[in-house]
């Protein structure tokens, strides 16, 4: 499989039929209700879950700066405060093509959003670089990684009293434009990412600290389908598919190299996430299948040896994009993006046994 570049193709002013998502962009909040966020027509918007089950929405959330819209990019991420992180990049005004990336909060389900601000460019000023992953510390601070023009990586992190560290670069070089972020049990960032030659992990060992980057790992890594997920042991682990189409698992503090899973459905990204089947903590995979429909597969987590097998769901797409996260009661909560209409979303059937899914519907 050829590498894919992901870089936004929008005008100026944000417009795009084909958002491009990082992270979590379904969340939940403290009281159970879900919030998804996505870029639309140079701002972001939002959709509420209501107590009742049904949704409300979209509800712009801003992002348009004084130079136009943002790009149809949006990267999501949320601590164990709850608080929604957004990241989004948006033109400068300057030199052609300079963006730069902006952020704001979200506190409370269906509240108001912080104004956005901007944090700048992993260069200083430049122009599209990669795709802006963030996730959040045990403490509560935001952490934005980017590729940076020299094809390694840089973080700005946020500061205990408020306000942000300036940008530091990881190091690195020829990485993949979208990253991919996680927080891992003992509340320390990683980084993932994959390079021409194989998989680059940075890691934190103590809070607060630089991230910092660890030996290549040789490997054949398809760029744009990296995902990734905290185990019950505390440890994360990454997925992404190979060159030959397989699905591969790999969890360096586990001590668990590079692991066939099982051959991939389509060529697309993968989403993650963990939720509890038939009462047995899973490790819940998706992916677009060849077919256009969207894929599931799962196995107890941690124990990669099982392997997975897909089942398919819902109906053909010409595009989508999954994500997948958990309600309080610990069951599946899927949600796509088709087009330009509202999400769909879906959930694991309540005292079923597997992995069952009740209809796809429409959020709008």
């Amino acid at each position: 499989m050829a590498n894919r570049s992901q870089a936004p193709t929008a005008r100026s002013d944000g417009s795009s039929t084909a958002p491009l998502l990082q992270g979590s962009w379904l969340t939940r909040g403290a009281e159970g209700r879900f919030s998804a966020y996505l870029p639309r027509d140079g701002e972001v918007v939002r959709w509420t879950e209501q107590a009742d089950g049904s949704w409300s929405g979209p509800v712009p959330l801003g992002g348009r700066g004084p130079a136009g819209g943002i790009t149809p990019f949006l990267g999501v991420g949320q601590g164990t405060d709850r608080y929604v992180h957004l990241v989004a990049l948006r033109p400068t005004g300057g030199e052609e093509g300079h963006v730069e990336v902006v952020h704001s909060v979200q506190f409370q389900t269906g509240r108001p959003a912080l104004e956005w601000r901007s944090i700048g460019h992993s260069n200083g000023k430049g122009p599209w670089t990669g795709n802006p992953a963030v996730t959040v510390d045990g403490p509560g601070r935001a952490y934005i990684f980017m590729r940076n023009g020299g094809g390694g990586l840089s973080v700005r992190a946020q500061k205990d009293a408020g306000g942000w560290h300036p940008w530091w670069d990881l190091l690195g070089s020829k990485t993949d434009p979208s990253p991919v972020a996680v927080t891992n049990g003992s509340g320390f960032v990683e980084l993932y990412s994959s390079h021409a030659k194989g998989l680059v992990r940075y890691v934190q060992r103590e809070s607060a600290a630089k991230p910092l980057r660890e030996e290549l790992l040789p490997a054949s890594v398809t760029m744009g389908t990296l995902a990734a997920t905290t185990g019950p042991s505390g440890h994360a682990t990454l997925f992404y598919l190979d060159a030959d189409g397989q699905v591969r698992a790999w969890s360096p503090e586990r001590a668990l190299e590079p692991t066939v899973l099982g051959k991939a459905v389509g060529t697309g990204r993968l989403a993650v996430t963990r939720c509890l089947i038939d009462g047995f903590d899973c490790t819940v995979l998706a992916q677009q299948s060849a077919d256009g429909r969207l894929a599931l597969a799962a196995y107890p987590s941690e124990q990669e040896a099982e392997g997975i097998q897909w089942s398919e769901t819902g109906e053909p797409h010409g595009e989508l994009a999954a994500v997948l996260t958990r309600g309080l009661d610990g069951r599946l909560v899927a949600m796509a993006r088709v087009g330009e209409g509202p999400p769909i979303t879906t959930r694991q059937k309540a005292a079923a046994e597997g992995l069952l899914l009740e209809g796809w519907r429409s959020i709008g």
